[in-house]
């Protein structure tokens, strides 16, 4: 049975990080009282689930931040600046103690310190002003406080789900904090207990029946079981002689307007809202049919795909005994197999791949606070969150992109001053989009700053002595150079950006994904930052091609044709360098000659992949055809290879070398060049 403290840690996790992309949005869209309601929801739910499981450090602190968005709720307050500053930062302060957990020292040490207490100041102050309202709305409110509130009677029952005591629920919790409200009377209905050879000790098999009398209305009295909606809940209240002569000259009101109707006899005041909460339990039931979720941890996913792995080995294994047997009946059944491993393999790839969409809702939080920072006003639009990548890479994506925004907000966008002189809007904007294309998702980041400055990278270029003065090179490969080691244009180092080693950071990460990344700016304009990335990093469909007696892999996403060349081509001056395909000189490079690959005959394939946005050949002996691709890590020894993203292993057992064809044609990209 898992801890039910870790499973609270997990949706308080996943609830906290929806909170944050609310309280932004809330932020662009203060009047929208959906959104007031929906943070009011996170933060009662990780208020009165962190009581629950003994998180009672953090459950005091969100029970103030509770109390300002109630507030709001109430329209006593508005939503201001200062509301969403102080909930983003005690947004953060409330992660802190969920990691601190049920630790007492570490949790003591949180609420004790200046960040805690001075949460708290600005919280207190902010509901004593009233937000806006500030000292006019105070002498209201005291008046309104002086006033006394009209007692109300509430008939609650409660039946939770049997599997509640096993999610952690406690029913003593419920009861405490019920009488918080009032003066409360319980009896407990035993009409459910089982026989006691029958009993599970886990389960929950008792429902209360509460008489509560407060001054809170039904909102708050409903919002104690907010988080307990899979048990059967009603809540009515018992109306006073003068609330009955107040409801019986509403509904004659209604009566005698047009289209008005009367009340059924007997019909009880509550009924709507419970015959809502009744007629809501099917419709939920009916939409959670399809949208049922289980969380597994991320190591078993990795180890199914291994086995995965493994398989996908074995069955290619059993296609080439199968050949070579030449048996009817089984290779019928070596065919079948395939189509269930193929089948299991895309829904096995399915189960990882995850909308990048989350990835780029935290970075809406960093925009925020690289502009305010910096002082300027930045917006960030973000397009194609619904693609989907392989869990493993979207898991490391958010360092090398935080890089990317960085240095687009400190150095590519200009100060509201320079951008109003250079007929701009002074506010800038980010955008940040997703697509896949073939085999790969591409995601670029796009601001409308000043771009590039391209003579200022290359006067850094020649002082540290990357390029020679009088190398001719052209602006995009000049652009390039912000990737290399240390290198950095910026006058002075900040708390942002300038030490050279974010963008070089970005190219390491995203070439340990087997990835590329371009960069693409115009002068004025903008830069325009894009990762090239593999769908998965398991399994991938290849095309299996021989040079010699080596076997090698290239994606199949990359590969765009195969072509044979004729004997007048083969006998031609430019045999190793370009070939002519229809009217287009495509530039190839000789796979044998690059991996010392010796042949007595002259090679006539050619496989033309896209490489780096180019079309370039790779000339080999032979193309075998497609191949399911699991994808095993080089050795220490061979990952400094030029050109290779990894290995598989063939049916026979033996090794074939994968080739990443970017990387292939960037290190010998030079003779590419110069034969074209």
């Amino acid at each position: 049975m898992s801890n039910p403290a870790d499973t609270f840690r997990q949706e308080a996790t996943d609830i906290l990080e929806s909170l944050e992309e609310n309280l932004l949005e809330l932020e662009g869209d203060p009047e929208n009282r959906s959104m007031v309601d929906t943070v009011f929801r996170a933060l009662h739910t990780i208020k009165g689930s962190g009581e629950m499981f003994g998180f009672s450090a953090l459950a005091k602190f969100v029970h103030h931040l509770e109390n300002a968005f109630e507030s709001v709720r109430a329209g006593s307050t508005t939503v201001t600046q200062e509301l969403i500053d102080i909930s983003l930062s005690s947004r953060d302060h409330v992660a802190a103690l969920l990691d601190a957990g049920q630790d007492e020292a570490a949790a003591a040490e949180l609420t004790s310190s200046d960040v805690h207490a001075d949460l708290l100041g600005r919280i207190e102050v902010y509901n004593g002003t009233g937000g806006e309202g500030g000292a006019a709305d105070t002498e209201a409110d005291a008046e309104e406080a002086q006033a006394p509130a009209t007692e109300r009677v509430f008939n609650i029952f409660f039946r939770p789900d049997p599997a509640a005591l096993r999610n952690g629920m406690r029913p003593d919790l419920v009861v405490h904090e019920l009488t918080e409200l009032g003066e409360c009377t319980s009896e407990v209905i035993a009409d459910q207990i089982p026989p006691l050879a029958e009993i599970d000790a886990s389960a929950s098999y008792l429902a209360w029946r509460f008489r509560l009398t407060t001054k809170e209305d039904k909102d708050r009295v409903e919002q104690i079981f907010l988080f307990f909606d899979d048990g059967d809940i009603e809540c009515t209240e018992e109306k006073s002689e003068a609330a009955e002569e107040a409801v019986t000259e509403d509904a004659q009101a209604d009566q005698a307007a047009p289209g008005g109707t009367a009340p059924t006899a007997g019909s009880d005041a509550p009924a709507p809202a419970k015959a809502k909460a009744a007629g809501e339990k099917p419709s939920k039931s009916a939409s959670a049919a399809g949208q049922e979720s289980v969380r597994v941890q991320a190591y078993r996913l990795d180890e199914l795909m291994d086995q995965l792995g493994e398989l996908v080995i074995a069955q290619a294994k059993l296609n080439q005994i199968s050949d070579r047997v030449g048996e009817t009946a089984l290779a019928s059944a070596a065919e079948e197999i395939e189509r269930l491993v193929t089948g299991m393999r895309d829904a096995t790839l399915s189960i990882r791949m995850l909308p990048i969409g989350g990835v780029f809702g935290k970075f809406r939080r960093v925009v925020r606070d690289l502009a305010s920072e910096l002082g300027k006003t930045v917006t960030l639009i973000t397009e194609g969150g619904e693609t989907e990548l392989d869990k493993n890479i979207i898991d490391r994506l958010s360092e090398p992109l935080v890089h990317i925004i960085r240095n687009s907000v400190d150095h590519g966008i200009e100060d509201e001053e320079t951008r109003l002189a250079a007929g701009k809007t002074k506010e800038a904007s980010l955008r940040m989009v997703a697509r896949q294309t073939g085999g790969e998702v591409h995601i670029s980041v796009h601001d409308d700053g000043g771009g590039l400055k391209t003579e200022h990278i290359r006067k850094k270029a020649i002082e540290r002595g990357l390029i020679d003065a009088d190398a001719d090179i052209s602006d995009d490969a000049i652009n390039q150079l912000i990737f290399a080691p240390g290198f950095s244009t910026a006058e002075q180092i900040s708390s942002v950006s300038g030490r050279g080693v974010g963008m070089d950071a970005v190219r390491n990460f995203i070439e340990d994904l087997r990835g590329a990344v371009e960069v693409r700016s115009e002068r004025g304009k903008g830069t325009s930052v894009t990762l090239r990335l593999p769908l998965t990093l398991a399994i991938i469909d290849g095309l299996l091609v021989r040079v010699s007696d080596g076997n090698f892999v290239l994606p199949l996403a990359s590969v765009e044709e195969c072509v044979e060349l004729t004997a007048e081509e083969i006998n031609s001056d430019r045999q190793r360098s370009i070939i002519n395909i229809r009217e287009e000189l495509v530039p190839f490079i000789n796979l044998g000659e690059v991996f010392n690959f010796p042949s007595e005959e002259l090679r006539n394939r050619i496989v033309i992949v896209n490489a780096e946005g180019r079309r370039v050949g790779l000339m080999v002996d032979d193309v075998i055809g497609q191949h399911q691709t699991v994808i095993k890590s080089l050795s220490a020894f061979h990952r400094g290879v030029e050109g290779l993203a990894g290995c598989t292993i063939l049916g026979d057992g033996s090794v074939a070398l994968i080739i990443d064809p970017a990387a292939l044609v960037k290190s010998f990209g030079t003779q590419t060049r110069e034969a074209a």
